[in-house]
């Protein structure tokens, strides 16, 4: 599975795996998309979701203002779709989208990027600026 998803990892829509496993490859296709900080992440089952960052708290970059946000930013948005189609709440597939587009929107450009990606902003910078991306989305939208 490793193998094929590093060689051809678009032919896979929906990998079914045990937790472990399921850890590393996620891991390793986030890698291949860009790297971990980027990758959305859920828990879902027909009754309860959870969503969290790909790569974990990375406690050793804590306070520093190193993190990138989108993996959490992205796996809350997964969060908004998993409730949109269980609950039937149309609202927050509306936010879904938003946050994924806004997401989009901000890292197009290198000069709205945090470090690990070749930008110059911090994890506060880049969260205001997609904070401020995000808040047109949704005005455009209502």
């Amino acid at each position: 599975m490793a193998a094929w998803l590093v060689r051809d990892a678009a032919r896979f829509d929906v990998v079914v795996t045990t937790n472990m496993f399921g850890d590393i490859l996620s891991d390793e296709a986030s890698e291949l998309a860009g790297g971990l900080g980027l990758a959305a992440s859920i828990n879902a089952g027909d009754a309860h979701c959870m969503a969290q960052a790909q790569h974990g708290s990375a406690p050793d970059i804590a306070g520093r203002g190193l993190a990138n946000p989108t993996s959490l930013v992205l796996s809350a948005a997964l969060l908004l779709r998993w409730l949109a189609r269980t609950r039937g709440a149309d609202r927050c597939a509306v936010a879904a989208w938003a946050i994924e587009d806004a997401v989009d929107a901000v890292l197009r450009e290198p000069a709205r990027r945090t470090r690990d990606l070749g930008g110059p902003l911090g994890t506060a910078a880049f969260t205001h600026g997609l904070e401020e991306e995000l808040r047109g989305r949704l005005a455009g939208r209502a």
